[in-house]
């Protein structure tokens, strides 16, 4: 049997590290942490006490070229505090967006995606 205490990063391959590092640093409002010196470009990023790393992989199998938003892809969910706080600031930022305030899920969503496709969902409870 495995037990876990949580989970602690996801890693995510980009192709151009500097579009990467300015939506996740400036669109999606992470804080950089220092990454230790691997032999390939990456950048790593704080999400609560979870991590999201980038790894710098232009032949990835896993980069989307279709920019099309779904919420059935594979994708990561941050939780937000503020739905309408961040649907403004994407909107702001003039990020595309699927919005799904009354999701069958119980959470208000908003999925967007990086400049190589990887999707991500922000969310809140309904109620919030």
């Amino acid at each position: 049997m495995i037990e876990y205490e949580q989970l602690h990063h996801v890693g995510l391959n980009v192709t151009d590290l500097e579009k990467a590092k300015v939506f996740y640093g400036e669109v999606l409002c992470l804080p950089e942490l220092k990454r230790p010196p691997f032999d390939f470009e990456g950048a790593w990023y704080a999400a609560g006490s979870q991590q999201i790393h980038l790894l710098v992989l232009p032949e990835s199998q896993t980069i989307r070229h279709d920019p099309f938003l779904s919420s059935r892809e594979g994708h990561l969910a941050l939780r937000v505090k503020s739905y309408e706080q961040t649907r403004e600031w994407l909107e702001k930022m003039n990020i595309p967006m699927l919005e799904k305030p009354n999701s069958v899920s119980g959470f208000a969503q908003i999925f967007v995606s990086d400049p190589d496709g990887n999707l991500i969902e922000l969310h809140v409870e309904r109620n919030k």
